[in-house]
C-alpha cells in the first residue's frame, strides 16, 4: 500500500497527469511486489503472487479480480526490472524517489528529442 508520503512524492513532480498516473501504478505495483516477496530479494513468481493475493482481505470480496491483478503485477515486474537495471538497483530495492527520478528522466529524454532540430 502506498503511504501518504509516497503519494505526496509522486504528486509533487511537474510531470503531466498521465505520467504521474503511470508512476502511481508502478509505485503501487512495487509495494505489492515487495510485500509478496516477503523480504526476499528476488521477484516473486506467479505462484507466489497468487498465494499473496489470496491472503489479501480486500481482494476476498472479488476473487475473480485476483488473476487480473497478478497478471498486471507480473507486467509491472518486467518494467520495474528494466528500471532497476537503468538505475543499477535490484528492482525490489527501488524506492518511490527512484521511480520519480526515472519518470523525470523519461520525460526529459522525450522533450530533448522533440526540441532537437531535424537532422538533414
Amino acid at each position: 500500500m502506498l503511504s501518504e508520503h509516497d503519494l505526496q512524492e509522486l504528486e509533487s513532480t511537474l510531470l503531466p497527469a498521465l505520467e504521474r498516473h503511470h508512476l502511481r501504478l508502478l509505485a503501487h505495483s512495487l509495494r505489492c511486489l515487495q510485500q509478496a516477496a516477503q523480504g526476499d530479494a528476488a521477484m516473486p513468481a506467479q505462484e507466489g503472487l497468487m498465494a499473496w493475493a489470496h491472503q489479501q482481505p480486500n481482494l476476498a470480496v472479488d476473487p475473480s479480480f485476483i488473476p487480473v491483478l497478478v497478471e498486471q503485477l507480473a507486467k509491472a515486474a518486467v518494467q520495474l526490472e528494466a528500471i532497476g537495471l537503468e538505475l543499477h538497483k535490484p528492482p525490489l530495492a527501488l524506492e518511490i524517489s527512484d521511480l520519480v527520478l526515472w519518470g523525470q528522466q523519461q520525460a526529459d529524454q522525450r522533450l530533448g528529442n522533440t526540441l532537437k532540430p531535424p537532422e538533414h
